[in-house]
């Protein structure tokens, strides 16, 4: 069952070690430290307009989960959005389209009013039966922003009856950016967006891209988990260190991305990895698996993750001398010396 299914990946990501071996990539540069920064540190403004929304920081609680009856997870996440003025993503909505009484779970608004929210659904769900309604219904019924169209190749293979049916997606992605009023954007859940699929995805009139690169649990490991076949536990191995590094795709991408804006996932660990990524060319930042974790633990938890992450953003915008989001972007960063 999809609901079953939803709590053995809630249960199992707690458990789970993230791919470290093979991390975002942020630690191959670094910036120049700017013993003179000419500013007042009380003055650093990290906030960031992103569709018409203000974000306090330029980050937003990425896809984690949807579909536990009482909602309790994205509701308390939903409400530290909302304190600390950050964007939000449900989990895929497919449950709640085809079971309503998953429905609540999802519906955030009332805890979260002003935030920055996007709608989820599985892109392989348009080779499964799913149309323009469904996508519709998935934004109306969230009175989200925009909706995201999630790519998982590697999961669905190693998920039990994974929808692996990934033959002329692109095409049906068009047409839903073409028949929808909201922006869409196309995510991985963790094994990157190459440039090539990139420019792809552009030319379909993806309003952005996620590009959820490598850095966070292993999906082949989680499903492996769940799973009773023996090809499917041995395999999981071979793929420990599969996936592209967010850093590099996210410069790579920022190079031929036109009018497409860029989401930075995978890796996201730290105020100086989201300095790094919006000089590399990312608009905003998605971290799902530490908000799981430390909302798991509690609110407070959370709300000192949060702190800790703009506490070290704003002090690399201080030690490089900027004073806003905007100077930020056009500071020089460096590519480490291999050792």
């Amino acid at each position: 069952m999809i609901s079953q299914r939803k709590k053995d990946h809630i249960s199992l990501a707690l458990k789970s070690n993230d791919r470290l071996a093979v991390g975002g990539g942020f630690d191959r540069y670094e910036f120049e430290h700017n013993a003179l920064p000419e500013i007042d540190f009380e003055s650093v403004d990290a906030s960031v307009n992103f569709l018409n929304r203000k974000l306090k920081l330029p980050l937003m609680i990425s896809s984690i989960t949807g579909g536990d009856e009482d909602g309790n997870i994205n509701a308390k996440l939903a409400e530290i959005a909302q304190s600390f003025g950050l964007g939000m993503a449900v989990g895929s909505q497919r449950i709640a389209l085809e079971k309503p009484e998953f429905e609540g779970s999802f519906k955030v608004r009332r805890y979260a009013p002003n935030i920055l929210l996007f709608a989820n659904l599985g892109a392989v769900q348009l080779n499964y039966g799913y149309s323009i309604d469904e996508c519709k219904r998935a934004v109306e019924l969230i009175e989200a922003d925009g909706l995201i169209l999630h790519l998982n190749p590697l999961q669905e293979v190693f998920q039990s009856n994974g929808n692996t049916n990934f033959s002329g997606l692109l095409k049906k992605i068009e047409n839903v950016c073409s028949s929808i009023s909201r922006p869409v954007i196309v995510k991985e859940v963790g094994y990157g967006i190459s440039e090539n699929v990139a420019k792809k995805l552009r030319n379909a009139g993806v309003f952005a891209v996620e590009i959820g690169g490598s850095g966070s649990v292993s999906w082949p490991d989680i499903e492996s988990e769940r799973s009773n076949e023996p090809i499917i536990k041995k395999a999981a191995k071979a793929f420990e260190d599969w996936g592209l590094s967010t850093a590099e795709q996210l410069e790579a991408i920022a190079k031929i991305k036109g009018d497409m804006e860029i989401i930075a996932g995978g890796g996201i660990k730290t105020g100086v990895d989201i300095a790094k990524a919006v000089v590399l060319g990312a608009k905003i930042c998605g971290n799902a698996t530490d908000f799981l974790r430390k909302i798991a633990v509690s609110q407070s938890e959370c709300e000192v993750f949060i702190k800790t992450l703009a506490f070290e953003l704003k002090t690399t915008m201080f030690c490089v001398g900027c004073q806003n989001i905007d100077e930020l972007r056009s500071t020089k960063l460096n590519r480490r010396s291999q050792k």
